[in-house]
């Protein structure tokens, strides 16, 4: 008999890899185990869209693009190839590059005023609302965004993963299929190409 997955789960709450597994290979059939998926990494898969556009309204979009990929998909993701999480990271990626790729060129996206209408919010989107106002403000952060955004998109994403989202050199490696060996010299070469921007 297969062990069944409690019906609420606390994304707060630390899910082991047996339990993860399992809700994953439920969220194939059953839409309310997805979404069970879906409230755990959301918060994470959004965070890291953000420090790679410094757009919320954006990036909430993105968000909502990689979920509705990611469920439609989920039927051919497998265990052995990546963790769930790196998984979604991967979906993240490509969407981002996407994104920059299909929009017109702007220059001032850094200048942009984040209009929010009459719209509900999460608590932790309105956090995340609040704490990107305030780094908005920040002229060093606008700086460091507006550099980091001008590098190819290979350094942008090694560099927002180790050091905006703290990954390990392995998990980068697992979220977008390079070697480690690879990660490290990306690093390099974007660190040495970011700082030549910012002197």
């Amino acid at each position: 008999m297969q062990p069944s997955y409690p019906d609420y789960v606390n994304k707060t709450e630390t899910m082991n890899f047996e339990q993860e597994t399992m809700l994953v290979e439920r969220a194939k059939t059953d839409r309310e185990a997805f979404g069970k998926l879906y409230d755990r990494h959301y918060d994470q898969i959004l965070n890291y869209i953000v420090r790679r556009t410094a757009n919320i309204q954006v990036s909430q979009d993105i968000t909502s693009e990689v979920f509705i990929k990611a469920l439609h998909g989920i039927h051919k993701y497998r265990w052995n190839e990546v963790p769930f999480s790196a998984w979604l990271y991967r979906i993240a990626s490509n969407e981002i590059v996407n994104y920059y790729r299909n929009r017109k060129r702007q220059k001032d996206t850094e200048s942009e005023i984040i209009k929010w209408h009459n719209t509900e919010t999460s608590s932790a989107e309105t956090g995340l609302i609040q704490a990107e106002e305030e780094l908005r403000r920040n002229q060093e952060y606008l700086l460091l965004h507006q550099q980091l955004s001008i590098l190819p998109s290979k350094y942008q994403e090694v560099i927002t993963l180790r050091y905006f989202d703290k990954k390990q050199i392995k998990e980068i490696s697992e979220i977008l299929g390079k070697k480690e060996g690879t990660v490290k010299s990306l690093l390099h070469r974007g660190l040495e190409k970011l700082r030549k921007n910012l002197q």
